[in-house]
């Protein structure tokens, strides 16, 4: 028999229950070398996230990490509990930066289920509508942010096999 590592990778729609709360595992320190990449491949060169000596002067004293860096790792975190079987993520909404997150901070997140509901057109499929919330090593509330996942329905005509 053949083994396919991913079916164990995300969760049909029917898996998921308002209420539950996955804490979502590894975590991930950030380097410097995360940020300065991510600042370069985004074009943001603000100073707060590259220039230590700028940063020094201003008012937490050290490099920032840039936000869609946060936010983009938080989010990836969450794929093998949340998003693994999706078929769109439809929207991110209410992203609220909490608190900074700086060079060696390591990052740990959590999602509660807020909703699941049926697709009003589409019968093998439905939306999980969750909150993810980051923190820091000192677990101090970092990011906070909401979406709505598009998932199939088990044994849906458009699931991997």
């Amino acid at each position: 028999m053949k083994y396919d590592m991913r079916e164990q990778f995300g969760r049909y729609l029917d898996e998921f229950k308002g209420g539950d709360i996955y804490k979502h595992w590894p975590g991930k320190t950030i380097t410097e070398s995360d940020n300065n990449l991510f600042s370069l491949l985004s074009m943001n060169h603000h100073p707060l996230h590259l220039d230590r000596n700028y940063c020094a002067k201003q008012q937490h004293g050290q490099i920032l990490v840039c936000g869609p860096l946060v936010i983009s790792v938080v989010i990836g975190m969450t794929v093998s509990d949340i998003s693994g079987k999706a078929i769109a993520n439809l929207d991110y909404e209410k992203i609220t930066h909490d608190g900074p997150v700086f060079i060696g901070d390591t990052i740990y997140a959590e999602t509660e289920i807020l909703d699941v509901r049926e697709s009003k057109t589409k019968p093998d499929r439905g939306v999980v509508y969750v909150e993810t919330r980051a923190f820091n090593q000192n677990g101090e509330r970092i990011l906070t942010l909401r979406r709505h996942v598009l998932i199939p329905k088990r044994g849906s005509a458009g699931e991997e096999r």
